[in-house]
């Protein structure tokens, strides 16, 4: 009995260890870590920056590739093997990071240029052609905006909002997509505060908005740069109160 016992838990240490050594490095992963900050209503800045640099990482071991996503620019590099289940990505000799799989998480090792990160697939399949961090916004945006808001204050009072994963917008008259800014130009305009983007025909504007647990404030953006300046956009009139 003892004997059966001692084989039964050896058996399962091993086929754990074959499952994860079966996860496949390629395709896509995301930070999920910050999806869930961000997730729980607080600022969207502040997740983000809490959980790293990186949101996405395309991983091809076939052509010897990773890329990653910030949410504003991309890098590209050669994807090396060290040991089975850990490689380096060689950003043409500007600088490397060093990725390895456990379990059913990538993770990127701490470096000079930020603190350890992990990434897990996405659990929706994405079209191949999707522009680099797609994956990552689409997540976000379903765990940070989906849902049922109601307008309770502002033009449309009593309208229900929806903010599709997709970016399109729903249920406040004249507006059809939004954005939410993540980081690059955007963040540097609106400094400490979040902001997104609204629009219908590629016509619309930057607010800044605040998220407090199941409510959405979002107010007008006002610029108080000089002319020549690069805007910098401060918390204005409110123009909705949405509570989900």
């Amino acid at each position: 009995m003892r004997h059966a016992l001692v084989f039964s838990l050896v058996a399962a240490l091993l086929g754990g260890c074959a499952s994860h050594a079966n996860v496949d490095p390629n395709g896509i992963w995301i930070n999920q870590n910050a999806i869930d900050a961000a997730a729980k209503g607080v600022s969207l800045r502040q997740a983000l920056l809490a959980n790293g640099l990186i949101l996405e990482w395309h991983v091809n071991t076939v052509a010897s590739q990773a890329s990653y996503s910030n949410g504003f620019e991309q890098g590209e590099g050669k994807l090396m093997a060290d040991t089975p289940g850990k490689w380096t990505v060689d950003f043409y000799g500007s600088h490397s990071e060093a990725l390895q799989l456990k379990g059913d998480e990538l993770l990127q090792s701490a470096s000079d240029n930020g603190p350890q990160q992990s990434f897990v697939k996405p659990k929706t399949t994405l079209d191949p052609a999707a522009p680099p961090g797609t994956a990552f916004e689409e997540a976000l945006y379903g765990a940070y905006m989906g849902g049922n808001w109601k307008i309770v204050e502002g033009p449309g009072t009593g309208s229900v909002v929806h903010f599709a994963a997709n970016g399109q917008l729903d249920g406040i008259e004249g507006l059809d997509r939004y954005a939410l800014c993540l980081a690059g130009d955007c963040a540097a305009m609106s400094g400490e505060y979040d902001s997104m983007w609204m629009e219908k025909n590629q016509q619309g504007n930057a607010y800044i908005f605040k998220r407090d647990g199941n409510t959405l404030e979002i107010l007008e953006a006002v610029n108080q740069a000089k002319a020549d300046d690069m805007p910098d956009l401060h918390p204005g009139a409110r123009r909705w109160l949405l509570k989900k």
